[in-house]
């Protein structure tokens, strides 16, 4: 399903999205060193692409696996006020930076957040970029840390889990593994399908199993067949309107 746009639509297809029956296929050896980072460094970082249906089941299936009830997410800060209210009483998805359509947020990820009893969420994302890459993710690094809410898992886009430097400059998970030597990161593996960020866009790929393994550049989660999220998403003109932008 494309982007959604008004309430009654995202609120329907959080409703229809089934969190009951999904199991997480694990491999032994992988969920050790999963489970070795979460005891020795308190974290757990997830790389994810933005805009697909089962990266918020491959989130509840991590947290299950590994007994965790804290979550970290790169959504708005200024969100976290209203997420509380979503929590709390399902009210609260109507401001405006809930509906920006880059596939970070979607009707899954807010299913799968009432699914987890007892959760704890962070929203670490300080909000508009500074055009300095390395420096918003050190901000978003400093502000996990700050929220002492250990063990956790992290969960960002895949260009800012990585724990070593990139070409992009110093991601998240750098800064991360600096404070914290031994966390380690999941590379979320994409096969093919299509995802939703501000548009329909699709990956043709490879991904040789489903489940969290252990492959040569460390733990992946294989999705070899993957869908569109459902997403919030306000035209541009309105969310400036809104936003003051």
């Amino acid at each position: 399903m494309p982007g959604v746009d008004t309430m009654d639509g995202l609120l329907r297809a959080v409703a229809e999205f089934e969190t009951d029956d999904y199991e997480l296929p694990v491999e032994a050896a992988a969920l050790d060193r999963a489970r070795r980072s979460i005891e020795e460094s308190g974290l757990l970082l997830l790389g994810e692409v933005h805009g697909v249906r089962e990266n918020p089941l491959v989130v509840l299936g991590l947290m299950r696996a590994l007994g965790l009830a804290s979550l970290a997410l790169e959504w708005p800060a200024d969100l976290q006020p209203h997420l509380d209210l979503y929590l709390a009483e399902g009210a609260g998805l109507d401001h405006p930076m809930w509906w920006l359509g880059d596939g970070r947020v979607t009707a899954g990820h807010l299913a799968v957040l009432g699914a987890i009893a007892g959760l704890t969420v962070t929203l670490f994302d300080g909000g508009m970029f500074t055009g300095d890459w390395s420096q918003r993710d050190a901000l978003m690094a400093q502000r996990v840390l700050a929220a002492h809410a250990e063990p956790a898992l992290v969960v960002a886009g895949n260009a800012h889990t990585p724990t070593a430097p990139t070409d992009l400059g110093l991601p998240m998970g750098a800064c991360l593994a600096s404070a914290r030597p031994s966390v380690e990161s999941v590379r979320i593996d994409y096969g093919t399908g299509s995802f939703y960020n501000v548009e329909p866009r699709h990956i043709r790929g490879y991904s040789a199993a489903a489940g969290l393994r252990v492959a040569d550049d460390g733990l992946v989660v294989g999705l070899p067949e993957f869908s569109e999220a459902t997403v919030p998403h306000l035209p541009v003109d309105l969310l400036r309107e809104r936003l003051g932008w």
